[in-house]
């Protein structure tokens, strides 16, 4: 019996050991594997900014993706987040916030809210993120997200993007993670003389990356690289409509 009961308490502390051990090991491969991607994917790509890198290197990004795949969190590519979205590849993330250039007192819109990810990054870096996603589900999900990982400069709200936040504006910065046909309007009236917004333009596959600033009278547009988002929905669709009603009239 008292050998039984040894073997028994054996056990015990040996389960005991693996149930403390095995977080500290995920914890030190998931940081190995963020410090990797921010080395090889983002700045062996150009990015330089020492905020974003440690922005980057800081925020937990297999907390912003399902379950399944978290053993995919730090790989080079987008990964699916539910209601047919996703999260952007990193390099991507760190290459929009890096091009806003943005300071410490900046305020911040960004439209596609997503699983959270962009906007814990931004909210690293400035002082306020305001963040809109169009799916409530998605909307609830970051919000609880992000309030449970302590990011309490980041505000969220389910609505459509495509009309920006007026009663928050104007923003030093717009960064937005879905692609409408054409720059819409109430996003660059909301932008400060100044501000930068970053935003995908044009049909999938076909998009390309652009970086627009405001300036006292007009913009400055430049294009960035070609790239692949989902499609801006909502009102930026139903635009797109009337204006292939209007040529096809």
């Amino acid at each position: 019996m008292v050998v039984r009961s040894m073997i028994a308490f054996s056990w015990l502390l040996f389960f005991l050991f693996l149930i403390l051990l095995v977080p500290v090991v995920l914890f030190a491969d998931m940081e190995k594997a963020r410090e990797s991607m921010v080395r090889e994917q983002i700045e062996a790509r150009g990015v330089k900014n020492p905020l974003v890198l440690q922005a980057m290197k800081k925020v937990e990004r297999h907390k912003f993706v399902p379950p399944l795949f978290r053993p995919l969190a730090y790989r080079d590519g987008p990964l699916p987040i539910g209601e047919d979205q996703t999260i952007s590849q990193p390099y991507i993330v760190a290459l929009m916030t890096e091009l806003l250039d943005l300071s410490a007192e900046a305020r911040v819109l960004e439209v596609g809210t997503g699983s959270g990810y962009q906007a814990a990054v931004l909210s690293e870096i400035v002082k306020e993120v305001y963040t809109i996603e169009i799916i409530p589900s998605l909307a609830e999900s970051a919000a609880e997200r992000l309030k449970e990982l302590g990011y309490q400069n980041v505000f969220v709200r389910a609505g459509d993007g495509y009309l920006g936040w007026p009663e928050r504006a104007p923003f030093d910065g717009i960064i937005v993670t879905a692609a409408p046909d054409e720059i819409p309007k109430p996003l660059l009236d909301q932008l400060k003389v100044g501000g930068k917004m970053v935003i995908p333009v044009g049909n999938y596959p076909d998009q390309t990356l652009y970086l627009v600033q405001k300036q006292e009278k007009g913009f400055n547009q430049q294009e960035v690289i070609p790239v692949r988002f989902v499609p801006m929905t909502g009102l930026a669709q139903e635009e797109n409509k009337v204006d292939s009603q209007t040529r096809i009239g």
